[in-house]
């Protein structure tokens, strides 16, 4: 399978048993592995080498030290657009969907079956686009930018509306333009396509 042996995983779990059965899965599907036992060796990693155009990261959501959430904010503060999914022994909900509010791919609960792991990294992979809005960025208005930032920040239309001492109505004006300028129909998408800009 050549789209896969192209393809790099970086998988992030402190349990090492995990790690070895998911890396003698991913690599049974032709897939290229680096797996590390913390999310701060992950960012080592990708500090000293730069990932290939095609890679995406597994990692699990509760570690000792930096978390999965926290590894998402920090790939997202370095620009670095790597499709993200959650892997999980803890089913929990909320955290499920602030990873996906902010722009996770996918998330899984362990155990889980080979195929489905498989699945959602070329899933991930396919959706993602990460050179097609860095044009449609620079088009943004100073103003749709500010809106942009407030958005990214979780904040909601009345509170940008505040900040920027502008009415709610027109907060709602530029978010429709600015989701249209960037191709995006929904917050995932829209991050999607910011930390995609690099």
């Amino acid at each position: 399978m050549t789209v896969a042996a192209e393809t790099r995983v970086y998988l992030v779990d402190d349990h090492h048993e995990f790690r070895e059965s998911c890396v003698w899965i991913l690599e049974q599907a032709g897939f290229q592995v680096r797996d590390h036992a913390s999310a701060e060796a992950l960012l080592k990693d990708l500090a000293q080498e730069a990932p290939p155009a095609r890679s995406c990261v597994v990692s699990d959501i509760r570690m000792p030290g930096m978390s999965g959430l926290e590894l998402q904010a920090e790939l997202g503060h370095r620009g670095l657009s790597l499709p993200l999914i959650f892997v999980t022994g803890h089913g929990d909900v909320p955290l499920a969907v602030e990873a996906m509010r902010h722009g996770a791919a996918n998330f899984i609960e362990k155990p889980f079956d080979a195929p489905l792991l498989i699945e959602a990294i070329h899933a991930a992979l396919a959706s993602h686009t990460p050179q097609a809005s860095s044009g449609a960025l620079a088009s943004l208005t100073r103003r749709e930018r500010q809106v942009l930032d407030g958005i990214m920040g979780g904040k909601l239309n009345k509170v940008i509306a505040d900040d920027l001492k502008i009415s709610p109505k027109t907060v709602e004006l530029h978010r429709a333009n600015l989701m249209a300028k960037l191709g995006a129909h929904n917050v995932v998408e829209l991050t999607r396509a910011v930390l995609g800009q690099g």
